[in-house]
């Protein structure tokens, strides 16, 4: 998929879609971060291209959509926003602001479970400050839903998802540009954990992941 260096749905080479373009005009902190988030390393199960941004909540914006896939199946996917304004923003208390939204199916049991949205929360701000990253004024929800089936549809089994919704600013380093790869490498570690992967290297025991979903996920 894209250039941060999972896999590409497409074999394509540097971004060269209308959607991966930066404008030469655009402010070179911004154009540094985009860069950093095409040269991430991620999990070989992470498909992860480009897509069109938001076009009114920044002045400047990029995104990514990806989605961790085993076999033929998706276990989880989500969409990453980079936005920036060079004049800042109060709300933000910075000039760059990441916006994600994370899914995943799981099982009906699993749903059930009334610490499940502070579990999920915990990933998120878990997996950042794995990688030592803040995220300041981070929002955000965590939202499950249940789907029952009838009808000519009455054969299905019950279909339960775990939605996570959240922002976060990024803490700006050297010239203004924020470590952009490492919380997109953080943001790719929630997105395996919600899918109910095993962490890629040495990490804690204690962690509990989400069990593997019973199908893909619904468009």
């Amino acid at each position: 998929m894209a250039a941060a260096q999972g896999q590409r749905s497409d074999g394509a080479g540097e971004m060269e879609s209308s959607e991966g373009k930066v404008a030469d005009s655009a402010p070179l902190p911004f154009r540094a971060a985009v860069d950093a988030l095409r040269g991430a390393r991620l999990r070989p199960e992470i498909e992860i291209d480009p897509t069109r941004p938001p076009q009114r909540l920044a002045p400047h914006a990029y995104a990514l959509e990806a989605a961790v896939v085993e076999g033929e199946e998706d276990l989880a996917d989500g969409r990453l926003v980079l936005l920036h304004d060079p004049a800042g923003h109060d709300a933000w208390q910075g000039t760059f602001r990441l916006v994600t939204l994370v899914r995943a199916e799981l099982e009906p049991e699993m749903a059930a479970d009334p610490l499940l949205p502070e579990v999920c929360w915990s990933w998120l701000t878990g997996a950042l400050h794995a990688r030592g990253l803040s995220a300041g004024e981070a929002s955000g929800t965590v939202t499950r839903a249940g789907s029952h089936y009838f009808g000519g549809l009455s054969e299905r089994q019950p279909a339960s998802q775990i939605e996570i919704r959240a922002s976060w600013t990024p803490r700006e380093g050297s010239g203004g540009v924020p470590d952009t790869g490492a919380h997109l490498a953080a943001w790719c570690d929630l997105l395996c954990q919600v899918a109910g992967l095993p962490p890629a290297g040495p990490g804690d025991g204690s962690v509990v992941s989400l069990p593997q979903r019973r199908g893909p996920l619904s468009p």
